[in-house]
């Protein structure tokens, strides 16, 4: 695989359906050679882009919603400006600079989870610097969008009727309820005033009606239900699902006529109430709906007032606390109807939480587009969900089908009309342009039927693919004008998501999840308890997107990325060249001029990644090594150094030096190529592996008559590592084959068996793993939980994320230094198996970058991070913390520990190398740095048994 292939392909995630600037950026990258041509040889690698610059703007402009041609609301301070001029968005900057920011009250199921701290609770440091986002907790504004996004009346109900005539009334806002939480939200200094009236008086006023639903029907005794039947609550401990669950009652709970449950959410916080308080809840059926397994709304409210005669202030705290989580959760759950489809709800928690923090970032043409699908029906919201996370793109209604969708027909139909859905159903509908996509939804016995009945005469294919495309030569030549109504027939009406409403959901996507790997389906993976995402605070206080322009050029390089991965894919050469061109004309264009006078700190930004600039850069380096595989060494060199020129602090350059000196070394220029290794070496970007194979060429070619004296380096660069030589039994000696050996139990192995199998034995009684940086990996996420999910402000925008956004940056350890130092000091004095088995039992499950939950036993861990010792481990933990991403990778191959006396070990670090192995630079690296942090290290080579003569 080419070098930053994998990257690649993280970068770009799920590919896009419909790529709208594909047309346009091919034209502008066709328009760029033809200028390099007409130049007579004399224009820079990268040149001719002025000329394209004004084609370029139009042609991007075009990409997006006509409203931008227009007037329309500035999405900060709402005032009418002219939308065509969005690549200046001088309004835009003026509003945000002057902090013209209106307040939006939208709500979202994750409300809770989703909200941020504000910044006096971050520390008083940093208090006057954050303007955190808080999620509003007031009801939706618009009553008619209310109704319909819960399902409270149909499509054409009348809009003039008051909120709380509409059914189920357990829908309907309390004010009661939002004062509470306001109240207890406010001040929970009185919290711990132990005994105090304040905190009687706050529980009793808390006290209103909660308004729920009544779940899992399927689940109860009685099928018939009476609206205002009276309900009791009790508790479901043995239940094997949900050690919280509370089973809604008919009456009195003597005749444990079982009708349901209470929502989980919501019995995970009254659960406590009733175990430990004693509260006794009851109720009575507010509605009774259509379908008897549907959810029941119902009221529910204490028989006593709720109050705390104990002077215990942890139990004063504690019945507190869980009061306002039951508001909360109640609160939350009005803005989301439980009849709703899971994934139909997590799909609007996505859309609302983008709206509501991304805004600025969308016309209103778009904004309303997306609101517009809260008013669709649910068959048909269920429909588009389902359809947007298949593959695609064309759909044969007569394929689709899911039970909670009980009108396909209708849904169809209103999402055509709401413009949510493309569809065919007529041969006269079908252009050429998607006969190839049509023709693909057909079985093979389908193609070979029309194929025989168009070709009187000759062989039918027998795969699918040539089927096709002989049937579209045909389509295109003209020459078979019944093909259209063989293929509609055999179809029927097809569907497909429209490109507009694929590209505005993709970009909902990319901005809730922040990467391209992530989509909807994590809601799903978090509901079946597959993924557990840590426990932090959003503390943001600055948007990633500041203005909509940078997200536009951020969407296009993406484009161009997919159209790269596409190419790579077929072997496109010609348009693999085509997406490089595009790469280095933009970056050309959009490098500072005085990027050398901003200091490197200020520049090394977490946001950088979410770049136009950083995605071409990622284009450029999969192209050095495309370029480099064909020969072609001036073009990888020019479009090194414009990489090198564009990004003065970034962890790559260490591999653009390095290759930047090789290829020019490639073109006989080696007083260049030893220049540029030389000056790679004074960059403080330049580190690890990469720095020794720049000094290895260095003293390789820094010889007389180029170099008289020797560098300062070349005494420590000739260390010697130990070495340990151990013979096998080969089972194959092929070149660019991964070596096999008969181990000494005589089943086969690899070299690395090989070599744990010798340790455990002559080599000295060691145990061990085959585990490389992963192991390391875990420990050091372990030991680092607490500070890696610490309140840093601008590191987590979602819930969904493993790791902060800038764990791979400088500014990781820069942002946390006193936390990580404080940890760092425990770890050295011994506490280190405290704190990991804490943090095991604590998080054990939970997803986090680089901690493998399944590959590592809690016995192993304790057993490496005693035998390790406080010094080394806190050594190596704060080399990962100060450059996760140049130590994150490179580590000996086994790691080997054994115990001595009174508790006491040693650990030792091997690589091991087959006949036909040497050693990588990081590799080398790594030794080095473990030798000079006091670890034993050592290379094991192992070499076959020489044959007996």
């Amino acid at each position: 695989m080419l070098t930053g292939r994998e990257s690649l392909i993280r970068l770009v995630g799920k590919r896009r359906r419909f790529l709208p600037n594909r047309h346009s950026l091919l034209l502008s990258a066709a328009a760029i050679q033809d200028s390099r041509l007409d130049d007579d040889g004399d224009r820079s690698p990268v040149g001719g882009m002025e000329e394209m610059k004004a084609g370029e703007v139009e042609q991007r402009s075009g990409e997006t919603s006509v409203a931008e041609t227009e007037w329309v609301s500035c999405p900060v301070c709402g005032t009418k400006v002219c939308g065509g001029d969005y690549m200046m968005n001088s309004h835009l900057d003026v509003c945000l600079v002057q902090g013209k920011k209106r307040k939006l009250t939208q709500r979202t199921l994750l409300q809770l989870d989703f909200r941020s701290k504000s910044g006096s609770e971050i520390g008083s440091s940093e208090s006057g610097k954050l303007n955190s986002s808080v999620v509003s907790s007031g009801p939706f504004e618009n009553k008619h969008l209310l109704r319909r996004v819960f399902g409270l009346q149909k499509p054409n109900s009348d809009e003039g009727k008051d909120i709380d005539t509409a059914k189920p009334p357990s829908v309907v806002a309390s004010s009661n309820d939002s004062q509470a939480v306001e109240q207890i939200c406010e001040n929970d200094e009185s919290v711990g005033q132990v005994g105090s009236s304040s905190v009687t008086d706050k529980l009793q006023m808390t006290l209103e009606t909660l308004e729920t639903f009544i779940v899992g029907r399927k689940f109860s005794d009685e099928k018939e239900l009476n609206c205002g039947a009276s309900i009791t609550l009790l508790q479901d401990p043995e239940n094997a699902k949900d050690p919280n669950a509370i089973k809604v009652l008919l009456g009195d709970s003597a005749s444990c006529r079982v009708l349901g449950f209470l929502p989980r959410e919501l019995a995970r916080y009254l659960s406590p109430l009733i175990e430990k308080h004693g509260v006794i809840f009851e109720g009575f059926i507010t509605s009774i709906p259509d379908n008897p397994l549907d959810v029941v709304p119902i009221q529910i409210r204490s028989k006593d007032t709720l109050t705390s005669s104990s002077t215990d202030e942890n139990e004063v705290k504690d019945l507190t606390t869980s009061w306002k989580n039951v508001l909360h959760v109640v609160e939350s759950m009005k803005s989301n109807s439980p009849s709703a489809a899971k994934y139909q709800q997590n799909f609007i928690i996505l859309v609302q939480e983008v709206l509501r923090t991304n805004s600025h970032l969308f016309t209103d043409e778009e904004r309303n587009f997306l609101e517009l699908f809260f008013s669709l029906s649910d068959d048909s919201q269920r429909l588009f969900v389902r359809l947007y996370l298949r593959k695609g793109p064309w759909f044969r209604m007569s394929n689709v089908s899911y039970p909670e969708i009980l009108n396909l027909k209708e849904a169809s139909n209103e999402l055509s009309a709401k413009g949510y859905m493309c569809s065919i159903g007529h041969a006269n509908e079908l252009k050429n342009s998607n006969m190839e996509e049509i023709l693909s939804l057909l079985t093979v016995s389908e193609l070979r039927e029309i194929s025989s009945m168009l070709k009187k005469n000759g062989p039918l294919s027998t795969r699918k693919q040539d089927i096709v495309a002989e049937l579209c030569s045909l389509c295109k030549d003209g020459v078979c004008p019944k093909l259209p109504i063989a293929v509609m027939d055999r179809t029927g009406k097809c569907v497909k998501i429209d490109a507009k409403a694929e590209s505005l959901i993709w970009r909902a996507e990319r901005l809730f999840f922040l990467n391209g790997e992530q989509d909807l389906r994590a809601f799903l993976l978090v509901d079946l308890g597959v993924v557990k995402y840590p426990n932090y605070n959003c503390v943001i206080s600055e948007q990633i997107f500041t203005i909509r322009s940078e997200l536009l050029a951020y969407e296009e390089a993406i484009e161009v990325a997919q159209l790269m991965d596409e190419s790579l894919d077929e072997s496109n050469s010609e348009l693999v060249l085509t997406c490089i061109t595009i790469a280095q004309s933009r970056l050309s264009s959009s490098c500072s001029k005085d990027i050398q006078a901003i200091p490197y700190e200020t520049r090394a930004k977490t946001f950088s990644c979410f770049s136009a600039s950083w995605v071409y850069s990622k284009i450029g380096t999969l192209g050095i090594s495309f370029l480099e595989s064909k020969r072609r060494y001036n073009e990888a060199i020019s479009l090194l150094k414009l990489l090198l020129s564009c990004f003065t602090c970034d962890g790559r350059r260490g591999y653009w030096t390095l290759r930047l000196s090789i290829d020019l070394e490639h073109i006989s220029c080696p007083n260049e190529s030893l220049t540029t290794a030389e000056n790679g070496l004074l960059d403080p970007w330049v580190r690890a592996g990469s720095k020794m194979a720049l000094q290895r060429r260095v003293i390789r070619l820094a010889k007389p008559p180029r170099r008289w004296k020797p560098p300062s380096f070349a005494d420590s660069f000739k260390r010697k590592i130990r070495e340990v030589h151990i013979l096998g039994r080969p089972l194959n000696s092929e070149t660019g084959v991964k070596s096999r050996f008969y181990g000494e139990d005589g089943d086969q192995c690899g070299v690395e068996q090989l070599a744990l199998q010798y340790y455990a034995g002559e080599g000295g009684g060691w145990q061990g793993v085959h585990t490389e940086s992963g192991i390391w990996l875990t420990i050091f996420g372990l030991l680092m939980w607490d500070v890696m999910f610490s309140d840093v402000p601008n590191v987590f925008y979602n819930k969904f994320q493993t790791a902060p956004l800038d764990l791979d940056t400088d500014g990781f350890y820069a942002a946390r230094k006193s936390a990580i130092e404080s940890q760092l000091q425990k770890v050295h004095d011994g506490m280190a198996e405290e704190i990991l088995i804490t943090s095991w039992e604590l998080n054990s499950g939970t997803a986090c970058r680089g901690v493998n939950w399944e590959r590592h036993s809690l016995s192993e861990l304790r057993a490496v991070v005693t035998c390790t010792g406080g010094r080394c481990l806190a050594s190596l933990c704060r080399h990962l913390a100060q450059d996760y991403r140049s130590w994150s990778s490179g580590m000996p191959d086994l790691l080997l520990w054994r115990f001595h006396d009174n508790y006491r070990g040693e650990v030792k670090l091997v690589e091991v190398k087959g006949p036909r192995d040497i050693l990588s630079e990081q590799q080398r690296a790594w030794l080095l740095l473990l030798m000079d942090l006091g670890f034993n290290a050592e290379v094991c080579k192992v070499s076959p048994v020489p044959l007996s003569t």
